[in-house]
């Protein structure tokens, strides 16, 4: 992924022998390139410094681009010894590290009175509009009303789905997992089990066929006899729609990534948590678990961003429908 860096300025002053950076009006994927850069020069030329500080007086917008380039450095700046300290924080920059559970990562001075500046305000408002998708009250309604239809669906099949499950391998019915949601945020997702109890402890000594930060591997001995068929129809997935319910998900939207996948992210690939995660999106009708490379991967989450509309949302439901019921469709 080529981006170039824009002239952005992040001028530095001291205060108590420590340098203080100015951040820009907006912390976007060209800003947070060149802060990123900006910033690790800054840590090189300060072994001695006790402290960074970052001034975001100016900031009133960061995306995700944003928020994994505090990331990057924080991880920097702990690695060199140095405390990275955040002042000077609107309500819009505040409230996404709070959703995101940064706010209690980082160190905010006068982390009292930004909570008492963003309480002020409504924080759903004061969220960044990340993409358009994200305030379209549309896209909201079509995902309740098909998250209601689905979980109708899965509460007609969860007997036969749970005795089958049961019959095929001991174990809890549901498996869940943590997930990076919309800008990062950490969420919960929830499938019917379709691999063995100990699929997490064995997936070192699995072979990743995938290249990049994310896992696939087409013989993965853990999946049960069951949960092969689960896959194939999708149908380990239904338990999901509560997540989409909830709004943790969408129906349609950008594969969902661990944690252990976003730790390793640059930060361009960070723009991928611009829309909330799909049940469905640009993975799944175009090559499914034929996807082996990262760089697919934010080729098709990043298509859909541009591509999106509500129309384009309903023709990639309606293509994964049938692609379900197709054979050799690239599921396992």
């Amino acid at each position: 992924m080529n981006i170039h860096s824009p002239e952005v300025n992040f001028p530095v002053a001291l205060r108590n022998d420590n340098p203080v950076m100015q951040m820009p009006e907006r912390l976007t994927v060209l800003e947070a390139i060149a802060f990123k850069q900006a910033c690790h020069r800054l840590l090189a030329i300060s072994p001695n410094s006790r402290e960074i500080a970052l001034d975001f007086n100016r900031t009133q917008f960061m995306d995700s681009s944003g928020v994994g380039a505090l990331v990057h450095i924080f991880k920097g700046a702990q690695a060199s010894g140095i405390d990275l300290i955040l002042f000077n924080l609107h309500p819009p920059v505040m409230a996404v590290l709070t959703m995101t559970g940064l706010d209690a990562v980082f160190r905010i001075a006068n982390v009292q009175e930004a909570r008492g500046r963003l309480a002020v305000f409504d924080g759903d408002s004061q969220l960044p509009e990340t993409h358009p998708s994200i305030s379209s009250r549309a896209k909201r309604a079509i995902d309740i009303a098909g998250s209601l239809v689905g979980l109708v669906i899965a509460a007609v099949l969860f007997i036969p789905i749970t005795i089958a499950i049961k019959l095929d391998s001991p174990g809890p019915i549901f498996f869940r997992q943590t997930r990076c949601g919309w800008l990062g945020k950490p969420f919960k997702i929830i499938k019917f089990r379709s691999m063995c109890v100990n699929a997490e402890a064995l997936k070192e000594q699995i072979p990743n066929q995938a290249r990049g930060p994310f896992f696939k591997n087409h013989d993965d001995p853990r999946i049960t006899r069951i949960g092969r068929f689960l896959r194939r129809y999708s149908l380990d997935e239904l338990p999901q729609f509560w997540n989409v319910f909830k709004g943790e998900m969408s129906l349609v939207g950008t594969r969902p990534p661990t944690p252990d996948e976003v730790d390793r992210y640059e930060v361009p690939e960070w723009q991928r948590l611009n829309v909330k995660p799909g049940m469905t999106g640009e993975w799944q009708v175009h090559g499914r678990s034929r996807v082996r490379t990262f760089e697919e991967v934010i080729e098709l989450d990043l298509r859909y961003q541009k591509s999106w509309s509500l129309l384009y949302d309903i023709q990639l439901i309606i293509k994964t429908i049938f692609i379900l019921f197709k054979k050799n469709s690239g599921a396992f």
